[in-house]
């Protein structure tokens, strides 16, 4: 015996008694199979109803391939020959709206885009359609969307039944089941018939305004996003909520922002442009006065100095400016808790930096460092200002 499926004629009773005629386990949770119900396993690209036999929670529910048994995975056992069932209500409405907001997006998708629904997955979290179209146009989107919900806006009666073999070759299906035995299908108001087996709404007013809110590319087609009732408005409130804030912070009306944002992107290149000109000057004249205050040892500059909280990469391009002037050792170091090492030499010293750099670095623990013989860096370890200066003076040992 296997269990009647009540809401294949009935998308909106969330309350109703049944039997218990079997317990079991299912994927390590008991469970049971019920001779009548209203909850929707999952299929077809829907999730399943939650909620209540008698209290105890109903996490999942699932089809049985043998028998087509429909089975109720719950929270705990149930030890009970009857039960009374609460569905719950507002997952139900948001998936069947969503699902009904599918088939009749799928049919605006072909007919205002020549865009054909390849796979449709549906989450608390996000609705897609999969479709073999490359991305749409905003001029495709705009009028696939016209479509949608004006047929929404038209309230029209929705349909479902079981045809008979006879009627169905008739009825022009947007998709062929692939299915055995009788074919349950929805009817849109006209616009749209296909096979389907999920629960929908008795009117396209319920679907509420649908609105793709993303696309993206999928091999050779493309996945949209898409959200119906209050998906949607919960969607439109919060973004107007972003638009009205931003066009407050900038002083400009929400269809201004485009060309506010556009021009203060171009201030921000601009500005960015001219500090960095700025903040190389100020490492040429850094670099200047280091070049100048640093003593001659064995004929070769040697310059030592020790920075708390400085920049590495800054760092860095200090030391490189510094090499560039020919007779000079360079050694730097930067505290922090992720203090770091850069060594350097001009061209015209000879001289392999990385074993000097490596006995500093083994200083202050560790071995992480290395690079070319004329310049080198390491570190990555936490270090107080004065570990890194007796590193580097350790290094300056070497040198004189």
């Amino acid at each position: 015996m296997t269990t009647e499926r009540l809401y294949y004629g009935d998308s909106y009773t969330f309350v109703f008694d049944a039997q218990v005629i079997e317990h079991l386990t299912y994927k390590d949770h008991p469970a049971v199979v019920l001779d009548q119900s209203y909850f929707y396993p999952e299929g077809g690209g829907q999730l399943p109803d939650t909620g209540t036999l008698n209290d105890v929670r109903v996490l999942d529910v699932q089809t049985r391939d043998s028998d087509r048994a429909v089975i109720h995975v719950l929270a705990s056992a149930l030890d009970a020959k009857s039960v009374h069932g609460v569905i719950d209500p507002d997952r139900r409405r948001d998936l069947m709206r969503h699902h009904s907001g599918q088939h009749v997006l799928s049919q605006a998708l072909s007919q205002a885009a020549h865009a054909e629904t390849v796979s449709v997955h549906m989450s608390l979290d996000s609705m897609t359609i999969d479709v073999n179209h490359a991305l749409l146009t905003p001029a495709e989107l705009t009028a696939v969307e016209a479509l949608a919900n004006r047929i929404v806006l038209e309230d029209r009666p929705v349909r479902a039944w079981f045809p008979s073999a006879a009627e169905l070759p008739t009825l022009g299906l947007r998709k062929l089941p692939d299915v055995a035995g009788a074919v349950r299908v929805i009817d849109m108001g006209g616009f749209d018939v296909t096979a389907c087996g999920g629960t929908h709404v008795a009117r396209t007013g319920e679907i509420g305004l649908i609105k793709i809110v993303k696309q993206e590319k999928r091999g050779n087609g493309t996945r949209l996003e898409y959200k119906c009732a209050l998906r949607s408005l919960t969607d439109y409130a919060e973004k107007n909520e972003v638009l009205n804030r931003l066009a407050a912070e900038l002083t400009v009306g929400y269809t201004e922002l485009s060309d506010s944002l556009n021009r203060l992107r171009d201030e921000n290149k601009s500005l960015r442009a001219e500090l960095k000109t700025l903040h190389d000057q100020a490492l040429d004249s850094e670099a200047r006065d280091l070049i100048a205050a640093a003593p001659t040892v064995n004929n070769r500059r040697l310059i030592v100095a020790a920075f708390s909280g400085r920049d590495v990469n800054d760092l860095k391009l200090l030391g490189q400016k510094l090499v560039a002037n020919a007779g000079t050792i360079v050694l730097l170091g930067t505290d922090g808790e992720r203090a770091q090492l850069i060594f350097g030499r001009a061209e015209d010293v000879s001289l392999d930096v990385v074993p000097i750099l490596k006995a500093a670095l083994k200083s202050l623990g560790t071995d992480r460092g290395g690079g070319r013989p004329n310049f080198a860096q390491g570190g990555g370890i936490p270090a107080t200002l004065e570990q890194v200066t007796a590193a580097l003076e350790l290094a300056k040992g070497q040198l004189i």
